[in-house]
């Protein structure tokens, strides 16, 4: 049997779905009447809510760690939330996963603001004599440092990481052992090299991506800034940077500028990816007087950039893809699954709700997974947008 167990609830009250998914986590067996005998094994839970509970998810976590004993929790609030039977958007919703992992082989990171020097002691100590490979993190996109604070984390620990920005329209709350926010918190596991011992884990990740290049392949795509201004270009090889913008897009959409928003991206490829990797920003103005552009990043001259078109189409075939390449390296030995997407997927993206759930079923069968839909997608020491990452537990 699997290690991991996964439930959700879609209950209007928060007590009557942290009960339901108490309740399907831990089955109640022989002894006091209606209180739910808790595995011992289980202690390490994953919880995700959408924002109609925010403002409860203290109550949410509370109840779910009285009732079931499981002590370390970590997750946080999404726009929409995910679990194996679907996706659930707007409405209440809970999802929770929880597992058996060796006591020694995780740390919990409460949320840090401004730097990694927050980190305790205690923390530290546990991640020199563990060396962390990996990690599930979140955190909270009003902090204008936190691709900084992925990027110096992921440098101390030499891990990798998987997660996700929380997004709601009050607090951005995390949850890592407790409710928090403000920052970057999560849960630290040790060195996948220990994962032939009991109780520790290995992982398999992947990264899907939602927009395609305008021009492919995507080496092919590729311009370079040529001169620019923090978040705003205004030469591309040489030349206008709109007047590029329009050759790349096409007469169509060139002759009516308002039709690229939201369709239209940015794109800056990861220099030594051997996948072609890049990171999808958003087009935030277009200054068709100067022939300037702005976008969701800041930029240096010498910069290459290419423009993307978000595309459903692509996008599934994309995360078909990654998900079949996980297939085969788990080896189908997976105990449970966290799937991290950007909230610009989902419906708005696919048409249907629970399509990314159901191509990640259809590979994999009902594994124990849940996840959210965020406001920007953490992989290895990057964030990014319009993706969706995929965790797998072997």
């Amino acid at each position: 049997m699997s290690p991991f167990r996964s439930v959700h609830s879609t209950a209007g009250h928060w007590a009557h779905a942290a009960k339901e998914c108490a309740d399907g986590l831990i089955p109640a067996t022989a002894g006091e009447a209606g209180v739910g005998k808790t595995d011992a094994a289980l202690n390490l839970g994953f919880i995700y809510v959408t924002d109609a509970f925010s403002e409860d998810l203290s109550s949410i976590l509370t109840y779910l760690r009285r009732k079931t004993g499981i002590g370390h929790w970590v997750g946080g609030v999404g726009m929409g939330v995910c679990s194996a039977a679907g996706e659930f958007f707007v409405r209440p919703a809970l999802v929770v996963m929880a597992g058996r992992v060796a006591e020694k082989s995780f740390r919990m990171v409460p949320s840090v603001k401004e730097s990694i020097n927050e980190i305790s002691p205690e923390t530290l100590s546990w991640i020199v004599r563990n060396q962390p490979a990996f990690g599930i993190v979140h955190g909270d996109p009003a902090n204008g440092t936190v691709t900084e604070l992925i990027r110096d984390l992921a440098a101390a620990t030499e891990g990798f990481f998987a997660g996700g920005l929380t997004t709601t329209t009050g607090d951005a709350r995390q949850v890592a052992d407790r409710v928090t926010g403000g920052g970057l918190s999560g849960v630290l596991f040790a060195n996948v090299a220990d994962g032939a011992k009991p109780g520790y884990l290995n992982v398999c990740t992947g990264l899907s991506q939602g927009c395609r290049p305008l021009i492919a392949p995507p080496g092919d795509a590729c311009h370079v800034i040529s001169d620019c201004r923090d978040n705003v270009i205004s030469g591309l090889d040489g030349r206008l940077a709109l007047d590029v913008f329009r050759d790349d897009i096409g007469d169509d959409l060139a002759g009516n500028l308002e039709r690229v928003a939201g369709l239209i991206h940015c794109a800056l490829p990861i220099e030594g990816s051997d996948t072609g990797d890049y990171l999808v920003r958003t087009l935030i103005g277009i200054d068709v007087w100067r022939g300037w552009l702005a976008i969701g990043e800041e930029v240096k001259a010498g910069t290459r950039i290419m423009f993307v078109r978000r595309d459903a189409a692509s996008a599934e075939e994309d995360l078909a893809s990654m998900v079949q390449k996980l297939k085969k390296r788990a080896g189908g030995s997976v105990k449970g699954g966290l799937y991290f997407s950007c909230m610009s997927r989902g419906p708005g993206l696919f048409g249907a709700k629970g399509r990314e759930v159901a191509i990640i079923r259809d590979a994999f069968g009902p594994i124990p997974l849940v996840g959210f839909f965020g406001n920007g997608e953490i992989f290895n020491d990057r964030l990014y947008g319009y993706t969706g990452v995929l965790v797998l537990f072997t």
